[in-house]
């Protein structure tokens, strides 16, 4: 198998850096009931659930995520329950962990989160969404759509684009799901999926030009 590159082409920078900003909600992190960490490919989310838990952000975690095309390989057991066992080893105690394990896209993190939590007298007024960062927006808009009377901020590990990049293992992939989630802001409200949010025109431009030139792998 070929190395995959992990270096962002010159002639794409400026494309890729535009949907990168774009879907940061650039929320700043408040204490809250809940933190959620949305499976994925990347074990990073959980990463830094354990690092928000530790620094005191939420006395609770929930980690929700069966298995994607993308993650079954990595995460065989299935995502929510490999993030666990990552906080496990990060020093978060297992009795501030639960686990929805049967989520399989990000409408099913919110409802089958929110199921959890009330089938153990949970409330909650309030929520930190942990994801890879080109997943905020549209886990906020999810998140306004299906649990529209709770307070969610967006959080991810603060890293710069391309130590993101680099942390992936491969440029191609975080191109390809980064055009993806910008399609699916606007398809998924029009399903009724998650609420309307605006696209300016130079995000438009941005993604136009990436299909443009082939990122086509995540579109619907």
């Amino acid at each position: 198998m070929p190395e995959r590159s992990t270096t962002l082409p010159d002639n794409l920078r400026a494309d890729v850096q535009t949907l990168w900003d774009y879907h940061d909600m650039h929320h700043e992190l408040r204490p809250a009931d809940v933190g959620i960490g949305l499976g994925s490919h990347d074990l990073g989310v959980a990463t830094f659930t354990a690092e928000l838990f530790h620094a005191g952000m939420f006395p609770l975690i929930v980690f929700t995520g069966a298995n994607a095309p993308t993650t079954v390989e990595r995460f065989p057991r299935g995502e929510a329950v490999h993030y666990r066992e990552h906080a496990l080893e990060l020093g978060v105690p297992d009795d501030a962990i639960l686990v929805e394990p049967e989520a399989r896209n990000t409408g099913d993190n919110i409802t089958l989160t929110r199921a959890l939590l009330d089938s153990h007298g949970i409330e909650v007024g309030s929520v930190v969404l942990i994801s890879r960062p080109y997943q905020q927006r549209r886990a906020y808009a999810t998140c306004k759509k299906l649990w529209p009377e709770v307070d969610v901020t967006c959080a991810s590990r603060p890293l710069p684009l391309d130590e993101y990049i680099e942390s992936i293992g491969d440029v191609d992939r975080v191109i390809n799901m980064l055009v993806g989630d910008t399609q699916r802001i606007t398809v998924y409200a029009e399903r009724g999926f998650a609420v309307r949010q605006m696209i300016p025109e130079n995000v438009k431009g941005a993604y136009d030009q990436l299909v443009r030139v082939g990122f086509t792998e995540r579109l619907l």
